[in-house]
This record gives structure tokens, C-alpha cells and sequence, in this order.
């Protein structure tokens, strides 16, 4: 399934659209305050959400939530909320980790130290991750609606578009060329 590439657009010129997963037993999406932080934050930004799921804490349902929308073609980032902390039922990283081929490791550090900045010491138990799968970037954040914005706006909403363009973008026939040959043709 090969989804439209977004490189040759201006990234500013993009509308993303969003898969979107609440990750919780105790919230439902009408008690989703994170859920809604990430509808309203995408929306106030001129992108569009594809779709919303909500799915209890169940490692299996999580990952075959992620893995289903990341295969839609109508979406091009899907962010998850809630399951991240250490609790025992919090497993929506070890759920997602498996599908991603590309982990964007500097996504969780730069949310950590802007979250230092706010809530202190506390930022410790909030685990994030991030990465590509199938050219579709995946974001798992917490099931906090502070930080659900703190992401999106000051990591996810400028740097997405650049990510899709990047996850999509398909490699020159030349580059192929020349790194079979600087392989010796293998």
C-alpha cells in the first residue's frame, strides 16, 4: 500500500490528517481531556482528524489499533494518549514499539527537557515514544491533556509535515544506482 508523498509540498502548505487512539480503562471519549487536547491543538492548526478510537489497556488491542490506522491511507500521523507512565497496566509503548521501523529518539529527550521546565521533577514517570512505520510517523504521548499540548505545540504540529514528507519521500533511481555500484554491484 503506498500512501501519497508530501515531500515536494510546502510543509506549511499541509493538512494532516490524524488517527488519533486514547489509551484508557478509567476515561472514556467523553472524559477524554487529552483526547480532546490533541483534536483541539490538530484543528486550531488547520489539520484534519481521520479518525478517533478509544481501546481499553490491552497491549494486543492497542497495537492492532496503531497497525490498522498506520495502514489507512487516508492518514498520515497517528498520535496516541494515555497508557505511558509505569503503572502495570501501561502498555501502550511496549505495544506500539514493535511496529515502528525508524525510532525518532530525539522526540522523547526534547519532550522531557521542555517538560522539566514546567512540571519539575515530575517529568521522570512521563515516558514518550516516537517513530516511523510504513511512512506514516507515530507519536505516543501521555494521557495528560498539559502534555498532550506540550507536544503538539512545541514538537509535533511544526515537525510533522517535515516527517510525512521524509517517511514518503521515494529514493532517486540514480541514488540506487550509485549505491550498487559503491557496493561492488551486490
Amino acid at each position: 500500500m503506498n500512501k501519497p508523498t508530501t515531500s515536494d509540498a510546502d510543509p506549511d502548505d499541509v493538512t494532516l490528517c490524524t488517527g488519533v487512539v486514547t489509551v484508557s480503562s478509567n476515561r472514556s471519549l467523553a472524559t477524554d481531556e487529552a483526547g480532546e487536547a490533541i483534536i483541539t491543538a490538530l484543528e486550531d492548526d488547520g489539520n484534519e482528524v481521520t479518525v478517533r478510537e478509544h481501546v481499553g489497556a490491552d497491549h494486543d488491542k492497542v497495537q492492532s489499533i496503531v497497525s490498522r490506522l498506520i495502514d489507512r491511507d487516508d492518514v498520515d500521523i497517528v498520535i496516541s494518549a494515555g497508557a505511558t507512565s509505569v503503572e502495570p497496566t501501561d502498555i501502550t509503548l511496549d505495544a506500539v514499539e514493535p511496529l515502528l521501523e525508524k525510532e525518532l529518539t530525539a522526540f522523547s529527550e526534547l519532550f522531557t527537557f521542555l517538560a522539566y521546565d514546567r512540571v519539575g521533577t515530575k517529568t521522570v514517570a512521563a515516558r514518550t515514544l516516537a517513530g516511523v512505520a510504513d511512512g506514516t510517523p507515530v507519536f505516543c504521548l501521555p494521557g495528560d491533556a498539559d502534555a498532550v499540548r506540550l507536544a503538539l505545540e512545541e514538537i509535533i504540529l511544526s515537525e510533522a509535515p517535515m516527517l510525512v514528507g521524509l517517511a514518503r519521500e521515494e529514493p532517486d533511481e540514480d541514488d540506487s544506482t550509485d549505491a550498487d555500484a559503491a557496493d561492488g554491484g551486490a
